[in-house]
């Protein structure tokens, strides 16, 4: 199945360029790069499957480490812009606004891609292994960790929101003109989000390939050993510890490159997507697809948010009560998601 997938979301750009624009197949441009979003999206989910479906750690705060890669990116884009802005100035315009006449430190070194890229999953891999030591080796788990990352969530937003002369406030980091050369506005733009939207989707494959050989692995049955009975592990000669410190810092590193996919194809970061109700939200992607299977992952992230844009747009005033109903609907009558449903109706059938 998830070859099947793999194939259909890399033809699926040929929509966009070989019907006419009355065809009932034509993907306009707006839709494929709502969907390179949604695949960006994807990527965060897998890594939420990874330490949540087959190690069983419940993380409430990985909107952190989607927002520390997207800050990340964002930053470099926005010093791109270089004297290009309103103000005419090499700061970022919202810099300027709030009076500063010198670039801040932190700032610095994201004018450089070769800096950049390493920060997008480096920066999050630290922050989740000075956390997961903190706790884990603590035995630290279950609510109380799941407590510790919302509040690290809630941290985060409010330092982004009161940090505004570094950060931009709530209103975020935006306007930005190029990536990597490729531009972000004018009549070449639908060229750069086709080449965002083919190596979001490449990127997307490699990390479900290197996601599923990690837990088709020895070090996968170990992942899940943990998640079924920790103690009998730990028993068995195994630091558990150690184990759930890699997989945090590797579900935060996916989480990191996530945000940076999705920033040049939003065109925006700000503390919105990265408090505690995008963190929750993130949770139900994979609970609504099926935790512990990594299709069901990346399923759960596009079916949720192609029902989130779709109902946001048909339903303008109660999209969020539909929304709220399907997260309870599937919870209640289908704790294992729609691959654990797909399975059950397969089995039938069979029988």
């Amino acid at each position: 199945m998830g070859m099947i997938v793999s194939v259909f979301l890399i033809l699926l750009p040929l929509l966009n360029v070989l019907p006419g624009e009355n065809s009932r197949f034509w993907v306009s441009n707006f839709r494929l790069n709502l969907l390179g979003k949604f695949m960006a999206l994807a990527i965060l989910a897998l890594g939420i499957d990874m330490i949540w479906g087959y190690t069983g750690i419940l993380s409430l705060g990985h909107g952190v480490f989607f927002g520390l890669g997207g800050y990340c990116m964002a930053m470099y884009l926005l010093l791109k812009v270089g004297t290009a802005g309103h103000y005419e100035s090499n700061l970022p315009d919202f810099m300027v606004w709030n009076g500063l006449t010198e670039l801040p430190w932190f700032w610095k070194p994201m004018y450089h891609a070769w800096v950049v890229i390493p920060c997008i999953f480096i920066v999050p891999m630290v922050c989740a292994l000075a956390l997961g030591y903190m706790t884990f080796k603590s035995r630290v788990g279950g609510v109380y960790f799941s407590i510790v990352t919302q509040a690290l969530a809630l941290v985060f937003s409010i330092t982004l929101i009161g940090q505004q002369p570094y950060t931009g406030g709530t209103n975020g980091l935006n306007d930005f003109r190029s990536i990597f050369g490729f531009p972000l506005r004018g009549p070449d733009l639908p060229k750069t989000q086709l080449g965002l939207y083919v190596a979001t989707v490449l990127i997307l494959i490699g990390v479900y390939m290197l996601c599923r050989w990690i837990t088709r692995s020895k070090l996968g049955r170990v992942l899940t050993a943990i998640r079924d009975d920790e103690k009998r592990v730990r028993f068995s000669g195994y630091d558990t510890a150690n184990f759930r410190i890699f997989v945090f810092c590797l579900s935060a590193a996916l989480a990191g490159i996530a945000g940076a996919l999705f920033v040049p194809q939003a065109e925006i970061i700000s503390p919105s997507n990265v408090g505690i109700v995008p963190s929750i939200e993130m949770v139900l992607w994979v609970a609504v697809g099926g935790r512990g299977t990594l299709v069901g992952a990346v399923l759960g992230a596009l079916l949720v948010n192609s029902a989130k844009s779709g109902l946001s747009e048909s339903f303008p005033g109660v999209w969020l009560y539909f929304l709220g109903a399907l997260f309870v609907g599937v919870v209640v009558f289908f704790p294992k998601g729609c691959m654990g449903l797909f399975k059950q109706l397969q089995f039938r059938s069979r029988k």
